[in-house]
């Protein structure tokens, strides 16, 4: 599959969670104690959680691969927007002035975009300093892959098991693994598998928003064991 420099689906997508604030605030949140220093986002997209950074007056450079992302990000914030694909063939080249130069570096919903997710992790390492932190969050359970993730251009989705594999396989020590947002697993699939929705709808998204706390509570009943997606820390050796 070729990536799109245009992403219209996932600019409708990103357009109607753009309006859930406190969904977003709820991942800024739930990444905020990692993330330390210079910090890099791979896949800022509109900014969705980049704005939460940057009103904490974080060091955040932000990042994408398609053209109408970047363009978006330069209007909306001061900070710097790069170009970047995690798999290109010249990487350590055209990026070696970013090699070595994070702290943190986190991807959110990125990695399931690409065919070589073990490249794509390993070019997150380079970014780092030595001991810096790497977070990466995707969505999971292959069983709920449905016309969402068609729409939105997903390879897969992942366990902890499967996420694991691919840090570990980079010589990264894993920190912490856990899931979120459980209850966002029953919207995804009725909306996506059920309904065949191409798109999240927006009244379902601001419905949504309007329970997180709720939903926010069922995380930690669970035990995050069980979530829509998985997320996982680890530090460069």
């Amino acid at each position: 599959m070729e990536t799109k420099e245009i992403d219209l689906e996932g600019l409708e997508t990103l357009n109607v969670i753009e309006k859930a604030n406190k969904f977003n605030k709820w991942m800024y949140d739930t990444i905020k104690p990692h993330c330390k220093g210079k910090i890099l986002e791979i896949g800022s997209g509109i900014g969705n959680i980049s704005e939460y950074f940057i009103k904490d007056n974080q060091n955040i450079v932000l990042s994408d691969l398609r053209d109408n992302y970047i363009e978006i990000a330069k209007n909306k914030f001061a900070n710097e927007v790069l170009k970047i694909d995690l798999v290109d063939a010249d990487f350590d080249t055209k990026y070696s002035n970013l090699v070595g130069t994070f702290d943190t570096v986190f991807a959110l919903n990125v990695v399931e975009h690409i065919k070589d997710d073990l490249q794509a992790i390993a070019n997150c390492k380079k970014l780092l300093k030595k001991g810096g932190h790497l977070i990466i969050l995707v969505p999971a359970y292959q069983s709920l892959y449905n016309q969402f993730d068609v729409e939105l251009e997903h390879f897969r989705r992942y366990t902890h098991k499967s996420l694991k594999k691919i840090i570990n396989a980079n010589q990264l020590n894993i920190k912490k693994t856990f899931s979120f947002n459980v209850i966002g697993i029953l919207g995804w699939y009725v909306t996506g598998s059920i309904l065949k929705k191409k798109t999240i709808p927006e009244g379902q998204m601001g419905l949504f928003n309007k329970l997180v706390p709720i939903f926010k509570l069922a995380d930690l009943l669970t035990f995050k064991k069980i979530g829509l997606s998985v997320i996982c820390f680890s530090v460069k050796n």
